[in-house]
């Protein structure tokens, strides 16, 4: 059965020799046996185990080739467990008004994920539930495809834990629960039952509106924490957490350090993970006012008027109850004034001790501030200095060029000045020398004309007139008489 305290998934006997129904008629390579548990393991754990068809069993997607001698109960297995409650309803969609029972439980050996055994009203919801949803991904942004079996039979092998929490027995009337949010009866009929791995039940349109992957009566997460190490050296044995700051270092049986942290932090309480007792390192003894009960994981008080023994049970240990309650208030004043005091002086060293703290940052601050400040100031007047040195030496460039050119100047102007003055003294001897030509150029012209009338003269008075052709021209007629005195000259030079 799934869940005893409301309702019989199949019937027949819960103990753990109670035999599976209608086994017997299948064969062994049909079916498959998957052990689980569920419950809070710090007050109580059931274990059982589930037969379910096997994959092999359904050839096809049609009614005709499902597993015969199937029931209205099926399987998910391999759901991820940050998948809360919530989200699983809405999985469900629309088939959530046919289930009418829902038990999550964790698969042995499995970590990271859980089972849900979900029963439905009818075998034609079922079928239809399980051709929707098999092998369907359950969201769009993960590669996890939902797995739906056909669940045989499932059998309870066990409990442990506290006598309180065992399962009821089927003798006797027993009431009907409540769902611990709207207070109304856990009625089939009126909706369906979901059943946490904690063992507590809830209205599925309920446990809808719950976000959270814990339970909303003892807050046990399905999605268990990493287990604890020491910061320092990882060990898992003998840790310690400092409640002020969450640090988890190991005992002084190991390495200590977890003392060494309130030596170098002066957080003097510390929380024993494995009692959940508190240490003060201050006073050296425990402090702690509240311990987790063994018997329903609730919080009891530690040394009150009712001791607590060894299984967690308490027992009165005074007759007047008067006596008892006059005791029990003046050391409930006696420990709110003492925890009050001691709170008040936690809250003091808290604040020296940040205070202390918040000054040295602001030091360290202040300085690394004045130490960026000299090192940007000198950063820049080295780039200054730079620049100046850069300048002065081009100022120095440039009055040596400009000095330069100044001497430059006046040498070019001097040879200047002599230029123009040779060429003037050239151009007036040029002058004289082209007068004086002129002259002797003039004389030559006057006494070759001279000579050239003389011999024209005597050559007319030697000469013959000859007739002279019509036709000849008067330059060929000047041609000949010149020719003519070439000729007299000549003889005259012989």
């Amino acid at each position: 059965m799934m869940m005893p305290s409301t309702s019989t998934i199949i019937s027949g006997d819960e103990s753990p020799v109670a035999s599976v129904s209608g086994e017997s008629s299948l064969s062994s390579d049909m079916t498959q046996t998957v052990h689980f548990s569920s419950g809070n393991p710090r007050i109580g754990e059931t274990r059982g185990v589930m037969h379910l068809f096997s994959d092999d069993s359904v050839s096809s997607s049609s009614s005709s080739n499902l597993p015969i001698g199937r029931n209205p109960l099926v399987c998910v297995l391999g759901v991820p467990n940050h998948m809360t409650y919530a989200d699983f309803c809405q999985f469900c969609g629309s088939f959530i008004h046919h289930i009418l029972e829902m038990r999550t439980v964790r698969n042995d050996n499995i970590e990271n994920r859980y089972s849900i055994l979900i029963r439905f009203d009818s075998q034609e919801s079922t079928d239809t539930f399980f051709h929707h949803f098999r092998g369907k991904q359950f969201n769009s942004l993960e590669e996890d495809l939902c797995r739906l079996l056909f669940t045989l039979d499932v059998q309870f092998t066990g409990y442990s834990g506290s006598i309180d929490h065992t399962q009821p027995s089927a003798a006797g009337p027993i009431e009907q629960p409540t769902c611990p949010v709207c207070l109304e009866r856990l009625d089939q009929d009126t909706g369906g039952i979901l059943t946490t791995m904690c063992n507590h039940s809830f209205h599925c349109s309920c446990i809808s509106n719950w976000p959270d992957s814990s339970c909303p009566v003892c807050r046990y997460c399905q999605q268990q924490p990493e287990n604890s190490v020491c910061y320092v050296c990882q060990t898992t044995e003998n840790l310690w957490m400092c409640v002020i700051c969450g640090v988890v270092g190991c005992g002084r049986y190991k390495e200590g350090h977890a003392r060494r942290h309130w030596e170098e932090t002066e957080h003097c309480y510390s929380l024993e993970l494995e009692t959940q007792r508190v240490w003060d390192y201050a006073g050296d003894n425990y402090v702690h006012r509240l311990i987790q009960s063994k018997t329903d994981g609730k919080l009891v008080e530690l040394n009150s008027h009712g001791s607590l023994s060894k299984d967690g049970c308490g027992s009165c240990e005074y007759s007047d109850s008067g006596m008892t309650d006059a005791l029990l208030n003046s050391k409930v004043d006696m420990i709110i004034s003492e925890y009050n005091e001691l709170l008040q002086a936690q809250l003091e060293n808290q604040k020296q001790y940040f205070e202390k703290l918040l000054q040295n940052v602001k030091e360290e601050t202040e300085q690394k501030v004045s130490e960026a400040a000299s090192k940007a100031i000198s950063q820049r007047l080295q780039k200054l200095q730079t620049r100046f040195d850069r300048c002065v030496k081009e100022k120095q460039f440039l009055e040596d060029v400009n000095e330069n050119l100044v001497k430059n100047k006046d040498v070019w102007s001097t040879k200047i000045t002599e230029m123009e003055e040779r060429e003037k003294k050239g151009v007036r001897a040029k002058d004289e020398k082209i007068q004086g030509l002129e002259e002797q150029l003039g004389k030559l012209m006057a006494q070759m004309d001279g000579e050239s009338e003389v011999s024209q003269t005597k050559e007319v008075q030697d000469a013959t007139v000859l007739p002279v052709s019509t036709t000849n021209t008067s330059s060929s007629g000047s041609g000949n008489g010149i020719h003519a005195n070439k000729q007299k000259s000549n003889r005259r030079k012989g």
